[in-house]
């Protein structure tokens, strides 16, 4: 990149190299995190049902209507 500096090219060029060169960086790094993310997301481990019980409070002492 220094070597496109001392030929005098213009901003958008540098500009578009510095882009070129971060995107390359960022897939190589994607691409190697990729497996480790789709084990974790996809993994195939038996799904866990869990029964939850709900407990009713009843007051011994309470007061029922009735119709008469």
């Amino acid at each position: 990149m220094n070597t496109m500096l001392d030929k005098g090219a213009s901003a958008s060029d540098v500009s578009d190299k510095i882009k070129e060169i971060l995107f390359a960086k960022s897939a190589e790094k994607i691409d190697a995190t990729k497996p480790d993310v789709a084990a974790k997301l996809f993994d195939d481990q038996p799904e866990v049902e869990t029964e939850t019980e709900i407990e009713v409070e009843t007051d011994d002492g309470a007061e029922t209507e009735s119709e008469e």
